[in-house]
């Protein structure tokens, strides 16, 4: 039986806990267009996606939105996977304990620049965004 003082790290589900709180915070209007974002959580990034990125160190990596920007949508597209933001539990909590900001709020900021990406969003506008969600 484990000691009531051991400290274990977040597990996958805890970072979709506060993933999924802080897409939750996300103001209208951009909320109503997330509804169909799936949010991944993962150890790493494939080494695939390293590779296209140009990123050798995995720990470089703590979010990804993979699909096309809401803007640049079309009725007349084809069926395609749906949008995905993928958070990196690994690099995630390296971050974390690098910079000592707090887990909920290193989340929000990787989910909302993630979130930014989907919305085709300027860094001030995610920085904005952020603040919104906080």
């Amino acid at each position: 039986m484990a000691d009531r003082n051991d400290i274990f790290a977040p597990d996958a589900a805890r970072i979709e806990t506060l993933a999924r709180a802080a897409l939750a915070r996300i103001p209208q209007p951009f909320a109503r267009h997330l509804a169909g974002v799936v949010l991944i959580v993962e150890d790493f990034a494939e080494d695939e996606i390293l590779a296209e990125m140009g990123i050798d160190d995995p720990f470089e990596l703590t979010g990804l939105y993979s699909g096309r920007p809401v803007g640049e949508k079309s009725t007349f597209d084809v069926a395609a996977m749906p949008d995905r933001i993928h958070l990196y539990r690994l690099p995630l909590l390296a971050e974390w304990v690098e910079t000592g900001v707090g887990l909920a709020a290193l989340i929000t900021h990787v989910v909302v620049h993630e979130v930014g990406h989907h919305f085709g969003l300027s860094d001030d506008d995610m920085h904005a965004l952020e603040d919104a969600a906080g």
